[in-house]
């Protein structure tokens, strides 16, 4: 069994940072890839960042260039680090882990960016 849990979030005003962290605790999994995904109300789930086992990254178009996602193995966590912050990345942010045979989610951290 895998445990998520997310942290960091809050509430910051435009321009601001936030850095995201999800802790994974479990054993007897292998790990394909890891990443962040957001809820905003009213809209669908979408995929934020994403990092594979082999280290390679990937990014929603809009958040390119200000989040960065990364890993600390040792600690087994999992990091978004969000600047430039702008109103519309407000969302409910979530971690999650995919296997070769199952995928696992944190509870969700929110962040609102606001004045």
């Amino acid at each position: 069994q895998v445990k998520l849990v997310e942290s960091g979030g809050g509430l910051v005003q435009p321009g601001g940072s936030l850095r995201l962290s999800c802790a994974i605790s479990g054993s007897g999994f292998v790990m394909q890839a890891m990443g962040w995904y957001r809820q905003a109300p009213g809209k669908q789930r979408e995929l934020v960042a994403v990092i594979t086992s082999g280290g390679s990254t990937n990014y929603l178009d809009s958040v390119k260039g200000r989040f960065t996602i990364s890993r600390d193995n040792a600690k087994n966590t999992m990091y978004l680090q969000m600047n430039s912050l702008k109103p519309e990345d407000t969302a409910v942010y979530y971690c999650n882990v995919r296997t070769p045979v199952s995928g696992y989610w944190g509870q969700g951290t929110q962040v609102t960016v606001s004045s």
